[in-house]
């Protein structure tokens, strides 16, 4: 691949543009376990690119199922239209999912993926002669997506700041509480009572006009929250007693991450919707996916057969190469057994990250699944910058990791090996060392 001459014309997405321009890093292939670097260096990925490359690189029969989807039928409108492989990856999706959960609505992003469950939700109560049910419930340090929609229920500040966001919108709190759940091994033990928050907002804005309730059951982005024991279940259990629906957004914990296929599954609590994304296609393809009850679906089915249910979609919903890169890449699910793999290394994921306590400037940890939270004290004044700098020399040493604020998280493609996992701790441990 020959070099780029000119960098400035690309506006590059949640990056600094200028620092990145004056010194880029530059990805230009991958396999397995690794990418490769422009200057021809091999880069060990904890991060399964950006949460999404659970199966590991270059999977030669995604490659295979989308080159040969292209050949056959390139596109195909989905509205008003079909083809085959939209049918058949959403029977194989729901067959996976949590009992229940039976249909499938595509799109492309996880953010469309969230925004089309909030619309649905809405359209739900609608439906069911509640059309008053219209105040969304996010949490503060969520993160989905950046729509409209997942930007006003999400809660982190800089997506938020600068942006129109929807009324009727409100927020639980976070669940982090370092005080009480320092160094957490799996779920923390304190903290089911957060969900209480919802009594109150109930009691704020009525019963009767709250649509729904959209968290993480990990909140990745924000730095690896996770749910404390008795708080998800907590929460199913309010959503119930008041009418609302519960919203898992598994676009960053589906297909494997927590050594289950889903969290809903490593939990024990199933949602009414679900959105996915990200390793639905192992990010060959753009693909996104709202998974809904049947009662969800059902309540749409009704009134003349010829009236469009739900005035909603995108011009590639269900495309037909997306469909072939996620039954191609289920198919590696079902004969490999990630989940299964990630939960078998998870043991020794955890020993090897918590023996990262005592190393230099870190003050906390925190592990589940395949999945780890670094958290770095700030520099005082420099909020961030300590773990910038971690992300750069993890780097040029030969590792990817994700920052967010003094965060650096950790998940890497469910086909590491256990040196690798050792490779990736010494790698930050050394980093660590000489950050000042």
């Amino acid at each position: 691949m020959g070099a780029v001459n000119d960098l400035e014309p690309y506006w590059m997405p949640f990056t600094a543009n200028r620092q990145f321009k004056a010194s880029p890093r530059m990805l230009v292939g991958a396999d397995g376990m690794y990418y490769r670097t422009a200057d021809g260096r091999e880069i060990l990925d904890g991060t399964a690119g950006l949460w999404s490359v659970n199966a590991g690189h270059n999977r030669p029969q995604i490659a295979e199922a989308i080159g040969r989807q292209a050949a056959a039928l390139d596109y195909a409108p989905s509205f008003q239209m079909g083809h085959p492989l939209a049918f058949e990856a959403a029977g194989r999706l729901t067959a996976l999912a949590p009992e229940g959960m039976d249909h499938a609505f595509f799109v492309n992003s996880g953010s469309e993926a969230c925004d089309t469950a909030l619309k649905i939700a809405l359209a739900f109560h609608h439906a069911n002669g509640e059309p008053q049910r219209r105040v969304l419930i996010g949490r503060e340090r969520g993160y989905h997506g950046v729509g409209f929609g997942g930007i006003s229920v999400g809660g982190i500040t800089n997506n938020r700041r600068k942006f129109a966001l929807l009324p009727h919108v409100d927020h639980l709190p976070h669940t982090h509480d370092p005080a009480r759940n320092a160094w957490s091994r799996g779920q923390p033990e304190h903290g089911a009572e957060f969900a209480d928050a919802l009594e109150d907002l109930v009691a704020l804005h009525g019963a009767d006009t709250i649509a729904a309730v959209i968290v993480e059951p990990m909140a990745g982005s924000t730095g690896v929250l996770v749910p404390p024991k008795g708080y998800l279940e907590r929460l199913r259990a309010l959503c119930d007693r008041h009418g609302l629906l519960l919203i898992f957004d598994e676009v960053i914990t589906g297909f494997g991450r927590l050594g289950s296929m889903f969290a809903a599954d490593h939990f024990g609590v199933t949602p009414d919707i679900m959105t996915l994304a990200k390793g639905l296609t192992n990010s060959t393809v753009p693909m996104g996916a709202v998974l809904v009850r049947g009662e969800i679906y059902d309540s749409f089915m009704t009134g003349p057969e010829q009236a469009i249910e739900l005035f909603h979609g995108y011009t590639y919903s269900g495309h037909p190469v997306a469909c072939a890169a996620a039954l191609a890449t289920l198919d590696i699910h079902r004969d490999e057994d990630l989940a299964g793999r990630a939960a078998g290394l998870a043991g020794d994921w955890e020993a090897a990250v918590h023996a990262l306590r005592g190393t230099r400037h870190v003050i906390d940890l925190r592990t589940i699944g395949l999945v780890a939270g670094i958290e770095l004290e700030p520099r005082t004044g420099a909020p961030g910058a300590r773990a910038y700098e971690t992300f750069v020399r993890c780097f040029e040493a030969g590792l990817l990791v994700r920052v967010t604020g003094d965060i650096v998280a950790l998940s890497p493609p469910l086909i590491v090996e256990r040196g690798q996992i050792d490779r990736m701790i010494q790698t930050l441990r050394d980093v660590l060392t000489a950050v000042d």
